[in-house]
């Protein structure tokens, strides 16, 4: 646990956010893009460390969240085929679609599976020739490269029976249309770290110049954050706006370029639809034309599966920054991580289920 542990030390800690109290002269607001940092701030109290001009506000930085609902309900369509074998990580069983999901689908005797790497579904669809087997492909940039090789891998093997359900989405579109939002109010960023450490961070210089933003790409520990927070202090306050890397032990400026390739072969960049928010330009990523019979959507047909979002659910504005999951009415009430209105209460990286963990009226929790 030592590499763990230095990187939540409580005087280390304190003495960031001493730092960051002197550094702090006005106002700011600063959007942390990534769930497991939502989570850290959450669960560590970061966000009481720091003086009262500093706001921190959640992003769109959980992808299970942003799965549209639409393609929810086509991929409990396709598992509810008798000849599917539907795979998927665990924490998108329990997002809730129109009626239903997949863990709820599992327990009526559907072939849903929980696996821990896409080449699981790959040795799946190798080993049981007679049946279809599906990967539910969610994720940012970071999962895009294993999700890319297991296409990749089916395809050299000659498996017919494997397909992707793609839903993967693009950090630095969702960042453009925040910032070019007129409800928009971040100033400052702290970008995921594991992002940047397949993509790099050359994507966000751009962005910074554009927008005047400082972008701090940032980890995931109690002590990133609140250095990455004051990196972006520091550049609030003297006017800059700039990409710095805080996260610098896991992150070159080029990222992973074997990752980079591999994706760029299986996967295309196509408009994305941001459940919640709406349908971001150029914001989510495709089958390339050489692995488009791998596309489940096209293969079982249900392109046509549209769906509405429950209108007691303000996910979407708690993923645009704009709102916190105590603002909402149903929060803890009508919407827990048992009856979810959306996915931010189930997700491990949600927003609204770190409040309801960690911060939810009356909680006591035992130390």
């Amino acid at each position: 646990m030592k590499f763990i542990d230095e990187y939540r030390d409580a005087a280390g800690a304190r003495q960031l956010a001493g730092a960051i109290r002197k550094a702090t002269t006005r106002p700011w607001t600063i959007m942390e893009v990534c769930g497991g940092q939502t989570h850290a701030i959450v669960k560590f109290g970061i966000d009481e460390l720091l003086p009262p001009e500093i706001t921190l506000v959640h992003g769109p930085g959980c992808p299970v969240c942003v799965t549209p609902l639409e393609l929810i309900d086509r991929a409990l369509e396709i598992a509810a085929r008798p000849d599917v074998t539907f795979c998927s990580f665990g924490d998108m069983l329990r997002v809730p679609g129109s009626r239903t999901d997949l863990l709820s689908l599992k327990a009526g005797g559907a072939d849903v599976r929980i696996v821990y790497s896409p080449l699981d579904a790959v040795r799946l669809a190798r080993d049981n020739p007679e049946r279809e087997v599906v990967f539910f492909a969610v994720g940012f940039e970071t999962t895009a490269p294993p999700n890319a090789m297991s296409v990749y891998q089916a395809k050299r093997e000659g498996l017919k029976n494997f397909s992707l359900l793609v839903s993967h989405v693009l950090v630095p579109p969702a960042m453009e249309a925040i910032l070019g939002s007129p409800h928009n109010r971040v100033q400052g960023f702290l970008a995921a770290g594991h992002v940047c450490a397949v993509m790099g961070y050359t994507e966000y210089l751009p962005i910074a110049a554009k927008y005047r933003v400082p972008i701090v790409v940032t980890g995931f520990e109690p002590l990133d954050i609140l250095q990455g927070v004051l990196m972006c202090i520091e550049q609030l306050e003297s006017g800059r706006a700039e990409v710095e890397n805080q996260y610098a032990r896991a992150v070159q400026r080029e990222g992973n370029r074997p990752a980079q390739e591999i994706v760029r072969e299986v996967f295309r960049v196509v408009p994305r639809k941001w459940r919640g928010v709406g349908e971001i330009p150029q914001s989510g990523l495709g089958l390339t034309e050489p692995y488009a019979a791998f596309d489940a959507e096209q293969k079982f047909g249900v392109t046509g599966v549209t769906a509405e979002e429950s209108p007691d659910c303000i996910s979407g504005l708690i993923l645009q920054g704009l709102n916190k999951p105590i603002e909402c009415s149903a929060f803890g009430t009508r919407c827990t991580p048992e009856h979810p209105l959306g996915a931010t209460m189930v997700s491990n990286e949600g927003a609204c289920a770190a409040y309801y963990r960690y911060r939810r009226p009356g909680r006591t929790e035992t130390k």
